[in-house]
């Protein structure tokens, strides 16, 4: 079957590189659908979804856009436009991909159509910003990010050949179809460093009772890819045994998921097991990027790039009043694990992160403030012991029925 990859840019200023890339993608033997994004100028190259029709996706009409001098307004309705059209597109069956190319405005739109199809479908962007913060743009979808090294406007050596292997990626992209794996039924967990040794067995526990485990980093969009695919029905259960992005929400480190975290599988009545893995500390970048304010505190480099931060007994304290308030609103099974041994790595006995006191602080508030009806056990062992790893997984499949 010959597949369609659509092309999403501003047909005014970059016609000349997009019918680069649809040229390429049709020497590839796959078919295109060019989406015109522009605004002012008069498009380089046909579209085939204009932007008349993008703009009126967005209950706009270009004409005015363009007349009203206002480009905040015009990118913002673009913006809207292209992800109501490309999901259309997708749902109609007439696109199996997206590539776009632009600076920071293109790059917001071309992603936002990008965002607006389900994991899996193959997402390219040739960016001059895709070296720096891509977060906004990638969100939690797999969207690929290709740095254009020169500003994408007009066709050099070295333009020619980044949009040409840009183009060459996406057509094999759509082309290949991938392996065929047993489904069983999903189940989502939380993971981070400091507590991969307890994620990893806990895991092959389940895996072994006959699910599939999609492990999510808690690097902040890990988090939020995790609850926006619970909060889509793709998972059975959830092992969230490390909630530390909540650490970073209350205390403005740079792994947040945001104040949503820990709700999808509450408002879904998802089976859940919850700890507080490694909420002992707040993330930062590298040690000058950490707050004037806690630079008296107990710092530790994890590796070059990443600082952590202990949190306090007073910190800890809300912690648990804010994950016990999330997990209040359950309307499903849920059972709250707490190791008493510590929450991470750091977190033991003869470790930086050692203090029993702001871990009882944590426990305490937790158990304060939980609605009565929600089991809490406590355990000995530290996060990461066998035991305890053993326990959360017999614990979810218990709640799973198994």
């Amino acid at each position: 079957m010959v597949r369609t990859v659509a092309i999403v840019a501003a047909l005014d200023t970059k016609g000349e590189e997009a019918g680069l890339i649809r040229d390429v993608i049709l020497a590839g033997g796959a078919r295109t659908h060019v989406i015109d994004v522009g605004v002012q100028g008069a498009p380089r190259i046909h579209a085939d979804t204009t932007r008349d029709e993008v703009a009126a996706a967005a209950g706009e009409e270009i004409g005015a856009l363009a007349a009203g001098g206002d480009k905040g307004k015009a990118m913002a309705a673009m913006t809207v436009g292209a992800g109501v059209v490309a999901a259309r597109l997708y749902r109609e069956g007439r696109i199996d991909g997206v590539i776009g190319i632009g600076g920071s405005a293109g790059t917001a739109i071309a992603t936002s159509a990008m965002r607006a199809l389900p994991v899996g479908v193959p997402k390219l962007c040739v960016s001059t910003v895709a070296s720096g913060d891509t977060r906004p743009y990638v969100g939690t979808k797999d969207v690929t990010m290709m740095y254009s090294v020169v500003d994408v406007a007009g066709i050099n050596r070295l333009s020619a050949r980044i949009l040409t292997n840009a183009a060459a990626a996406i057509a094999g992209m759509v082309s290949v179809a991938p392996p065929r794996v047993a489904e069983k039924p999903l189940l989502a967990a939380s993971m981070f460093g400091n507590t991969t040794a307890c994620v990893d067995r806990a895991r092959a526990a389940l895996e072994r009772a006959g699910y599939e485990v999609l492990v999510f980093h808690a690097t902040g969009s890990g988090g939020q890819t995790m609850e926006s695919l619970i909060g889509d029905g793709f998972v059975q259960g959830v092992l969230d045994l490390t909630t530390t992005e909540w650490a970073d929400e209350l205390a403005g480190g740079v792994f947040s998921a945001g104040p949503t975290r820990l709700e999808a599988a509450a408002r879904r009545g998802v089976p859940a097991v919850v700890a507080p893995g490694c909420l002992d500390m707040v993330n930062f970048w590298a040690p000058d990027t950490v707050p004037e304010k806690y630079r008296g505190r107990n710092l530790y480099h994890w590796n070059p790039n990443v600082t952590l931060m202990r949190t306090t007994p007073e910190e800890n304290a809300r912690l648990g009043t804010i994950i016990a308030e999330k997990l209040n609103a359950s309307t499903g099974p849920v059972q709250v694990l707490l190791p008493r041994g510590g929450l991470s790595q750091l977190d033991s006995a003869g470790n930086p992160y050692w203090w029993p006191e702001a871990d009882a602080a944590l426990f305490d508030a937790l158990r304060a403030n939980l609605r009565r009806d929600i089991p809490v056990t406590e355990m000995a062992e530290n996060i990461n012991d066998p035991a305890f790893a053993d326990r959360a997984a017999a614990t979810l499949l218990a709640l799973l029925g198994k």
